[in-house]
């Protein structure tokens, strides 16, 4: 676990069920066209319930890593951070996030995920972390520079939305300093 202030960075668990169904809840909007799988499979309790189970195996795996940003004064949920598409043979992740829009801007993401990136490094020992975000998506790509990516480029036609349109996306990585 990662403390800093009153916050800490947790793996999710499935026993998380309500606090992780409600902070997708008030951001499903947001998250709907580039959170798909997220936002498809947590209609409701039970199927988010099915969901935390499914990613708790792809965790035992290490297959897949999701984890939150929890206010340890209130237990709400801040954010979500997952790490995905790993390659252990470089070794390689992508990295994901999104905010809780009530929190959005006030910089403790920024603060999360430069310390989150740090434990990834030692812990995990990956070499390489990337992030992909859209191009209308500001907010990323602000805290990929503040956190120390580099923009790698654009990748056309690298993703499909909840509605079907193939979308390009950036890409920003961070090589591990160590």
């Amino acid at each position: 676990m990662i403390t800093f202030d009153n916050y800490s960075i947790r793996p999710l668990m499935v026993t998380d069920l309500k606090p992780y169904y409600n902070l997708v809840e008030r951001n499903r909007k947001r998250l709907e066209d580039f959170f798909t799988g997220t936002t498809s499979r947590t209609k409701n309790i039970s199927d988010t319930e099915i969901f935390l189970k499914e990613l708790s195996v792809k965790q035992d795996a290490k297959q897949y890593f999701p984890f939150v940003l929890v206010d340890n004064t209130t237990n709400e949920f801040i954010a979500f951070f997952d790490l995905k598409n790993l390659d252990w043979t470089i070794p390689k992740t992508e990295i994901g996030c999104y905010t809780d829009e009530k929190f959005a801007g006030s910089g403790i993401t920024t603060t999360a995920m430069q310390l989150f990136l740090d434990y990834c490094f030692d812990h995990f020992e990956f070499k390489k972390i990337f992030l992909r975000t859209h191009h209308t998506n500001k907010a990323a790509q602000a805290l990929a520079e503040k956190c120390g990516f580099e923009k790698e480029g654009n990748i056309r036609m690298d993703y499909k939305t909840t509605s079907g349109e193939i979308v390009d996306l950036i890409y920003y990585g961070k090589l591990n300093s160590i």
